[in-house]
């Protein structure tokens, strides 16, 4: 009986080290790719000619406004930081962080985005790949902005308190560019526009949403443009 009891104690604890060792090896690993990660984004940085911080920076939600995916949750900050210019406009793009929950329940949330500054007097506007969710909204009577191209308002949710500047902005070519890219989730808010997800960018999705958004300001209507810029 003592013997028995004695086995089964050591197998549990044997069973309790490969956990640890497990974890510390996860924990590594992961602290190994973010190293790599990092190394990656400064380099991204240095060949355009930005400037690179892994350092936390609190305040980037009070720059850019109320994007509200900036506003969620607590211990708000962003890290890895790059900013530069891209022709006429300043660039920045992040990695972010935000705190949900209490106690055990405690989930830490992180995700990448890349702001422009246009300078320009930008209406708000949400434009989001479709999920399931929408899709059930939609049913109870919670409707986005339709657009004339079936497919695009099939696979994006856009909304926006004016219709007419959602259709401005998004008129047919807008919407095939938008359809040829790889889709984000981008939100325009007063001089800024922003393109994000939710979970940590690539290098390559960085390149990506920077072509998204500089793609969407290159087509926007010329009397938009002098409409924001206040030109007869």
């Amino acid at each position: 009986m003592f013997h028995a009891a004695s086995t089964t104690l050591g197998s549990g604890g044997f069973v309790f080290v490969l956990f640890v060792v497990a974890a510390a090896a996860l924990g590594i690993f992961g602290y190994l790719q973010g190293q790599k990660r990092r190394q990656e984004l400064e380099a991204m940085a240095r060949q355009r000619g930005w400037s690179f911080s892994p350092d936390r920076d609190p305040e980037i939600s009070y720059r850019f406004g109320s994007f509200p995916c900036l506003e969620r949750g607590a211990n708000r900050y962003a890290y890895n930081i790059m900013e530069g210019q891209e022709r006429n406009w300043r660039i920045c793009g992040f990695d972010y962080h935000y705190r949900t929950g209490s106690g055990k329940n405690t989930h830490h949330h992180h995700f990448s985005a890349i702001v422009v500054h246009t300078g320009l007097p930008l209406q708000s506007l949400s434009i989001r790949p479709e999920g399931i969710f929408d899709r059930i909204s939609e049913f109870l009577g919670f409707d986005d902005i339709d657009f004339e191209s079936s497919e695009f308002s099939r696979r994006f949710h856009v909304q926006g308190p004016d219709r007419k500047w959602a259709f401005d902005v998004l008129h047919q070519e807008t919407m095939e560019f938008l359809l040829s890219m790889p889709a984000f989730s981008i939100e325009m808010h007063g001089p800024h526009v922003m393109a994000y997800r939710s979970d940590r960018f690539s290098v390559r999705d960085y390149e990506d949403a920077l072509q998204v958004l500089v793609g969407i300001l290159d087509r926007l209507p010329r009397y938009l443009l002098r409409e924001m810029k206040g030109v007869d």
